[in-house]
């Protein structure tokens, strides 16, 4: 393994942190203004964790972190909402979280670290931001490798597509190869050694092992929902009002049930509700949404990722975390790349 140290700008909760330790990245610090991270964050990781916006950070304060003779790594995944296809083409030109690209261009621009990634939505290409941050690289002599993955073909159990860019100035770098071509992890793999539990449950041993309550009608609408099954396997007094509407054929997965020998959907920040998603629990005999600890497994987090102090957990704040993390399966596929890129530059050429 080669010596890097790497900053990780828009932290979170630590899942790119967590996937780049693996690799034996030393990752030296975090920033990140949402402080419900801190704790995540320096629990799990052991690197610091800055309460300061990337948009008003100082270069010299992030250049600080980086130690003599170590490779530096500048790591960033900016807030995805402005890019996400969730707002159904609204204009996010003004959303504040939109030119943060534009602030870690500059910072890259002024520490010149010798190694670059970032990851957003497929969708963060269609704006001008993006491919002006591209330019910005270019211009600055890296090599550039970027492109839109399929997690599940890097082993993570969720259908989750992200666009990932590595940036080299040691020359050109690339993605490691598909690790799980043909055969993804499946949601039972991953989730079902946890505990059963019921709706609106939390399991002794596990504070993060919890599942949000269900309504009267919720729980008869779960207990007829088959995994992979829609809101048509329910009789007609039981459907929600957005089922009747014409344009209800949209909402197929809402108050769905996951397949266990399949991958998940894509976790969201509400991936904790019955009714905000597929996100109901494949196994018939656990009759709930998914809890919180098995939405951060198929996230790829360990079993025991802290996200909060046991009594100061919240669905709604947890939920964000899981939901905006990088897949720690996905970090360490980036970091696996990275240190592989640095294994094939310091190769001596082969002699004609």
């Amino acid at each position: 393994m080669h010596d890097i140290d790497a900053v990780d700008l828009f932290c979170g909760a630590g899942g790119l942190t967590a996937g780049l330790l693996k690799t034996g990245i030393s990752v030296r610090a975090g920033y990140d203004i949402d402080l419900n991270c801190e704790y995540a964050y320096r629990e799990n990781n052991g690197a610091e964790f800055i309460a300061e916006s990337v948009a008003l950070v100082k270069s010299e304060d992030v250049a600080a972190w980086y130690r003599p003779e170590k490779i530096k790594l500048l790591a960033g995944c900016a807030p995805c909402q402005p890019f996400s296809t969730y707002n159904h083409g609204r204009d996010t030109s003004t959303d504040v979280k939109w030119p943060l690209l534009y602030s870690f261009e500059k910072l890259i621009k002024d520490i010149k670290p010798e190694l670059v990634t970032m990851e957003n939505v497929p969708d963060v290409t269609k704006h001008k931001v993006y491919h002006d941050f591209v330019e910005g690289l270019k211009d600055e002599n890296y090599h550039i490798w970027a492109d839109t993955i399929r997690c599940i073909e890097y082993g993570l159990p969720q259908h989750r597509r992200r666009h990932v860019l590595l940036a080299s100035k040691l020359g050109p770098i690339s993605m490691i190869p598909k690790t799980h071509v043909g055969k993804p992890v499946t949601v039972e793999q991953a989730i079902g050694h946890l505990p059963k539990i019921a709706a609106g449950e939390c399991h002794p041993n596990d504070p993060l092992h919890r599942s949000a309550t269900l309504s009267s009608t919720n729980l008869k609408r779960i207990m007829l929902s088959k995994p992979g099954g829609t809101w048509h396997d329910w009789p007609e007094h039981l459907r929600a009002e957005c089922h009747r509407k014409a344009s209800g054929k949209t909402f197929a997965s809402v108050y769905g049930r996951m397949r266990g020998d399949e991958p998940s959907p894509t976790m969201t920040t509400l991936c904790f509700g019955f009714g905000n998603g597929r996100f109901g629990h494949y196994d018939k005999k656990q009759n709930r949404a998914i809890s919180l600890r098995e939405a951060a497994t198929l996230q790829s987090f360990p079993d025991d990722y802290k996200f909060m102090p046991p009594e100061q957990i919240t669905f709604k704040a947890v939920g964000r975390m899981i939901g905006n993390a990088v897949p720690v399966r996905l970090g360490e596929i980036i970091g696996l790349s990275i240190q592989r890129h640095l294994d094939e530059i310091k190769q001596p050429k082969q002699a004609d």
